[in-house]
């Protein structure tokens, strides 16, 4: 199957190819047709596996095919970061590039005057974050009483952040006439319920299950003492080979330890966290991209905007307590079907969390036996279960593991013209044309001013 077997509308399909893309992924594949006759999507898929793409190009078409004279609020799509908000909003501009539409993105961190000045005037496809859009509904600058198709991405992690009670607050003024695409990592329980409640007839479409760990990324854990995990991962990243490396930590603090020992040890190095300024996360992410950082130090939460290909390393820093999150941290390697490889560093406290990733993706990982931060012989080992009782404990040697689980549309417009813009604003702060044809928006807008940075 190819982009063009699935309905699209052909300035879609031209961009699409212009973006260097023929052969839809399974996600996209699952979802695009289904989508674009109006149904609603649940969407269970891992990282790197096209979501992105699968849900903007139905939202696209749809938001086309309902559009006037002036631009109005057609799709909400929702997401729980700055980064993730700004990555989908530059998915927008590069596929709806010769469709005539505006779509904006809003998020906190920044300025909300720009945000306003470009919503007043009226935008098709809005991207935001949770607390920014409702600070701008409890103001009366947005009103989402005529949208018609909302996309809620990454549920699980707005369960993680505590944004589930915004969520419901948003939805429950969205109307009820109304098309949901629902996609989501991971499917625990609370996820399910959140999406049954939004839903109606909906398509389920899992194209991986949750345990199913990317098979082309190669998985290998070294052993060690906490308080050498540092040095070992300076000695690690002086292999050539290490080229663009993410590492993962568990809190914001942890980040910036780590990025500071490693920028002391001579690597290019940057941190991102919720703690960090935008304009500094922008730096850093930019950077990362054009190759002048090569080691980024991200949590899990700011590492959901990452959208780089050819990392060729990921690191677990600190084991996640919950498996889950594994998955999700080593699929920002081996994306698109590529190789990569995911490296845990574990002491004597996560081995717990080791049997727990284990179990989860029904595969052993492989322990490198030879480095020069093997644990301390003698060290007494902390209890492998942080509340004390027994509980599965992984050791580093090579007996079998028992207990493990087994290995897993739309109408088409009438020509409008050639395009005004060529090319898209780069800072994620405003508005931005999905650029043909010469429709106003409420109040006459210059291209020139419609070109501005955003």
């Amino acid at each position: 199957m190819e982009f063009k077997d699935l309905g699209l509308l052909p300035e879609l399909e031209r961009a699409v190819l212009e973006a260097g893309y023929t052969v839809p992924t399974p996600i996209q594949a699952a979802t695009i047709p289904v989508a674009l006759t109006g149904q609603d999507v649940i969407g269970c898929a891992q990282t790197g596996t096209g979501k992105t793409a699968a849900f903007c190009l139905p939202a696209l078409a749809r938001a086309y095919a309902a559009s006037g004279k002036e631009a109005f609020l057609h799709t909400l799509i929702l997401t729980p970061t700055r980064e993730l908000a700004a990555q989908i909003n530059e998915s927008l501009a590069t596929y709806g590039k010769h469709l005539d539409l505006w779509h904006a993105v809003i998020f906190g961190g920044v300025s909300d005057k720009p945000q306003i000045a470009e919503l007043k005037r009226g935008v098709d496809i809005l991207v935001a974050t949770p607390g920014r859009l409702l600070d701008l509904m409890q103001r009366g600058v947005v009103r989402l009483d005529k949208v018609q198709m909302f996309v809620l991405d990454e549920a699980d992690r707005m369960l993680d952040m505590g944004f589930i009670h915004d969520v419901k607050k948003i939805t429950k003024v969205l109307p009820q006439n109304r098309q949901t695409l629902f996609f989501s990592a991971t499917m625990p329980t609370a996820i399910r319920k959140l999406a049954s409640s939004l839903v109606k007839d909906a398509k389920m479409v899992a194209v991986d299950p949750v345990s199913s760990t990317i098979e082309v990324v190669e998985q290998n854990v070294y052993f060690t003492d906490k308080d050498r995990k540092r040095d070992l991962l300076v000695h690690l990243l002086d292999n050539a080979d290490f080229s663009r490396v993410v590492v993962f930590t568990r809190t914001k603090h942890g980040s910036d330890r780590v990025a500071r020992h490693l920028e002391k040890a001579g690597k290019k190095v940057a941190a991102i966290h919720g703690n960090k300024a935008q304009n500094a996360r922008t730096r850093a992410l930019d950077g990362f991209k054009s190759g002048e950082i090569k080691v980024l130090v991200a949590t899990d939460i700011a590492a959901r905007g990452i959208d780089v290909d050819d990392i060729s390393h990921v690191v677990n820093f600190e084991l996640p307590n919950v498996p889950e999150t594994y998955v999700h941290r080593i699929g920002r390697t081996g994306r698109a079907g590529k190789g990569g490889t995911a490296i845990s560093l574990c002491d004597s406290e996560e081995r717990s969390f080791l049997v727990g990733i284990e179990r989860l993706t029904g595969k052993r990982l492989t322990v490198v036996e030879e480095h020069p931060f093997l644990p301390t012989v003698g060290r007494p080992a902390a209890s492998a279960n942080p509340n004390g009782s027994g509980a599965a404990y992984r050791d580093h040697g090579p007996k079998p593991f028992a207990g493990r689980g087994s290995g897993s549309g739309s109408g088409r417009k009438p020509e409008r013209g050639p395009s005004r813009f060529g090319g898209r604003a780069a800072a994620p702060a405003g508005s931005q044309r999905s650029a043909s044809g010469q429709r106003p928006r409420n109040g006459e807008r210059s291209a020139s001013s419609a070109q501005r940075s955003r």
